[in-house]
């Protein structure tokens, strides 16, 4: 059942109605039924189905029932994607089973024309992976085409498979790093990046392409937010950067790498509330996404509206940073929760609670969404905000509910600090004649193992701020702007 319930959760509205259309043609007899299993699943009903599928249990009836709906969303899904996806890696693709196809039924000339334009194509992405197929059908087409050196074909399917392996290591290195950081063992975010890159002979160097130079400042980036700390990441990203600013060729075939390249230097910036330079590398990324006929301009926009505001929003143009949000043409997860951080600092707080009422799917739909990260912050700054308007019958039932459903994965996962925070917003709660007291702050600075001010991260000194304006007696939004200052 949660194989079926994850690829409905993938399908839009379209995707669904043509499904179930697809599935009308198919039906020969009156009473499949298919599509009123796959109905119920869309309901999120997951309980005695073989009962309201046919009257009583039938086990061995919903099974199979199930297992033909399991396939018939697989096939639709992969045919979907091929009939409506135009990007260049499936177009290259089916370029590669055409030619093969062609050399099957001996239409040698046909395949080679058609294996060429796959090759490159292919090449222009720097995509090893698939060119490694095209090479290997090419050396084993080799001897079907007049005066091919093929001397000189494996020697490029050899520099190729060189690429492709260090794109592998790359891979290996991201999985090990991830692993590691996870293991819940203390080390050093640098530590563990040096050891991967040593153990899978890695080089930070020219030699290193766009793509790649991408994947290593992915890697740090994803590091980064295991642990919260931005700060140790900060001097790698540059030094990476360094590298992508000396380099030269045609940025245009790279284009998409920039870009990403861009934002991610602008995301660690604010994290680390180097707002200034921040606001520098969205500048550059917005004029990247201008370029090449505004090519990349739709599939970034969200990004750049996101980092723009958070910018705007924490250095003091919180009117700026909404109206900014508001211009996003399309439904976001990402800009709905930031829209209610920004409303809910400046005390809106009816405002923000009418989009938090939007958000209605279950946690676990929106962790497959939109990440588990984002389901904590949703979670907390919903009892926030029940806190501030006063709802007194729900905050201890949201309180005890996110203890009993977060505060296991938050101890496995090292994130102490958020359940010390979620138990002092409890205590603040049940006794706030003591916010103001001197025991409270007490108890407060005890609770936490604080960084250097120059190296907190932004987000975690937002909630933090939150506590700390309760106990000052301060606005809540002039409290973060002073604690997100302090270096």
């Amino acid at each position: 059942m949660n194989t079926l319930e994850n690829i409905t959760h993938i399908l839009s509205d379209e995707d669904k109605r043509d499904f179930v259309a697809q599935m009308r043609r198919k039906n020969r007899r009156g009473d499949t039924k298919n599509i009123e299993l796959f109905r119920l699943i869309e309901k999120g009903t997951d309980a005695d189905l073989d009962v309201l599928l046919y009257g009583k249990p039938s086990k061995n009836a919903y099974h199979a029932l199930s297992k033909r709906l399991h396939d018939n969303l697989i096939d639709f899904v992969a045919t979907k994607s091929f009939q409506g996806e135009t990007s260049e890696e499936l177009e290259i693709l089916k370029l590669l089973l055409a030619s093969r196809i062609f050399f099957e039924y001996k239409q040698y000339k046909l395949g080679h024309k058609t294996l060429s334009k796959a090759e490159k194509k292919a090449r222009q992405l720097d995509l090893y992976a698939i060119l490694t197929e095209i090479y290997h059908t090419k050396i084993q087409y080799a001897h079907t085409q007049a005066n091919l050196d093929i001397k000189e074909l494996i020697g490029t399917s050899q520099k190729n498979l060189n690429h492709f392996q260090q794109e592998q290591r790359l891979n290996m290195a991201y999985a090990t790093i991830k692993s590691k950081l996870r293991s819940g063992k203390p080390r050093s975010i640098n530590e563990v990046i040096n050891d991967a890159f040593i153990d899978f002979e890695i080089a930070l160097d020219q030699n290193l392409g766009y793509k790649s130079l991408f994947q290593l400042m992915s890697i740090a980036f994803s590091a980064a937010q295991l642990q919260s700390d931005f700060y140790q990441i900060e001097a790698f990203m540059e030094e990476v950067y360094e590298i992508v600013s000396q380099k030269t060729g045609p940025e245009t075939k790279y284009l998409y790498y920039l870009i990403e390249m861009e934002h991610l230097m602008a995301s660690t910036h604010f994290r680390n509330r180097n707002f200034d330079r921040s606001f520098q590398f969205s500048e550059r990324m917005e004029a990247r996404m201008l370029q090449n006929s505004r090519s990349y301009f739709n599939r970034f926009q969200e990004k750049l509206i996101l980092i723009k505001a958070l910018n705007l929003n924490y250095t003091g143009a919180p009117d700026a940073a909404l109206t900014l949000l508001s211009s996003y043409p399309n439904d976001s997860l990402d800009i709905s929760l930031t829209t209610i951080m920004c409303l809910f600092q400046q005390n809106k707080h009816s405002d923000a609670y009418q989009i938090l009422k939007k958000l209605s799917h279950s946690d676990r739909w929106y962790e497959k969404k939109a990440g588990w990260i984002w389901v904590l912050k949703k979670n907390i700054i919903e009892i926030l905000l029940l806190i501030e308007l006063n709802r007194l019958d729900l905050v201890l039932a949201r309180l005890k509910s996110f203890e009993r459903r977060f505060f296991p994965r938050l101890s496995q996962e090292n994130e102490n600090r958020v359940i010390q925070f979620m138990k002092l917003i409890a205590y603040a709660y049940e006794h706030p004649d003591k916010i103001q007291t001197e025991s409270f702050q007490e108890k407060v600075e005890a609770s936490f193992t604080w960084k250097q001010a120059s190296r907190e991260d932004v987000f975690v000194m937002s909630f933090y701020a939150w506590l700390k304006s309760k106990m000052e007696k301060k606005d809540l939004y002039s409290t973060t702007l002073e604690l997100v200052s302090m270096k």
